[in-house]
């Protein structure tokens, strides 16, 4: 396979892979409506655990060193990322949340300026960043401009943004070293062993009841076999091809995701704003992903 056929599958895989997360939202906010965020969380990581072991039922060998990156990326891309991120929208509105949070692609492009020695931040990436959150901004808001601060909310939606970009940069390290199945397996091992004790503080137990109805169930399927498990792997694929950077600016196209399954699944309208706001944000991805041309002396 070609270098360039390569990139041409991360930038698919990532474009399917945000299709899915931005989708999930609907799921959500049903499950929601008889389950709490941690028993949810919980949930799809157990589903998700259960499907890769069954994709990959092999013990891979790895050191305590391995364990420790991998316990950190299942912290910081399903425990804490999922909790800053839910907790959020009880302090402050769900646009503020959905703003700051697709502040996660520069986050990462500055900690992998500084932590990685391939991927450094260039002028159409900042200008990039500007041009898709920009975006961004006019999608969630969609002709609505109802954006109030909270200190403690937008706190939270920043710690959000923050862990993706910290994880990120982690998998940039061992992406290319272990099969993807079970790195993703380990991450939603460890994502369920250090949510575990904040159910048992929260109380709730496990949804054996809410999972008797197949409406329920299915929601549940969706986001551990779709939402945790597969696109998981599929975003970690994508990072191998791609980079982190490149990989991530997919995450400013979440968004416009969401307000198009909005749309169809729950009538909700888009105004001429979210649709400028959806060109923006291609536009800004396109251009992140360009390199710049080399300044030459005269």
């Amino acid at each position: 396979m070609t270098d360039k056929t390569q990139k041409l599958v991360g930038h698919l895989l990532a474009a399917i892979t945000i299709t899915v997360w931005g989708s999930t939202f609907i799921s959500s906010k049903v499950l929601l409506t008889v389950l709490s965020p941690v028993q949810i969380m919980i949930c799809r990581f157990v589903i998700a655990y259960a499907v890769l072991w069954l994709l990959h039922p092999k013990w891979d060998k790895t050191s305590i060193k391995d364990e420790l990156g991998f316990a950190a990326m299942g912290v910081f891309s399903c425990t804490l990322y999922f909790m800053a991120e839910n907790y959020a929208l009880r302090f402050t509105l769900a646009s503020n949340v959905s703003i700051i949070v697709a502040s996660a692609p520069i986050m990462t492009a500055v900690l992998a300026h500084f932590f990685t020695k391939s991927e450094k931040l260039n002028r159409n990436i900042l200008f990039g960043f500007l041009v898709a959150f920009s975006g961004v901004a006019m999608v969630v808001l969609n002709g609505k401009f109802v954006l109030k601060l909270n200190p403690l909310g937008d706190m939270l939606s920043l710690l959000a943004a923050l862990s993706w970009a910290v994880y990120s940069v982690i998998l940039k390290k061992y992406v290319g070293r272990f099969n993807t199945i079970m790195l993703t397996r380990k991450l939603m091992f460890y994502g369920l062993l250090t949510s575990l004790p904040i159910m048992l503080v929260q109380g709730g137990g496990l949804p054996f009841e809410a999972m008797k109805e197949p409406k329920m169930l299915l929601n549940l399927l969706f986001l551990g076999i779709l939402g945790s498990g597969i696109c998981y792997v599929l975003w970690s694929k994508a990072v191998l091809r791609l980079g982190v950077v490149k990989t991530n600016n997919y995450i400013y196209v979440n968004p416009f995701v969401t307000l198009l399954t909005g749309a169809v699944f729950l009538s909700e309208p888009i105004t001429p704003m979210g649709i400028f706001g959806a060109l923006l944000i291609i536009s800004g991805v396109v251009i992140c992903s360009k390199k710049p041309k080399a300044l030459t002396a005269e």
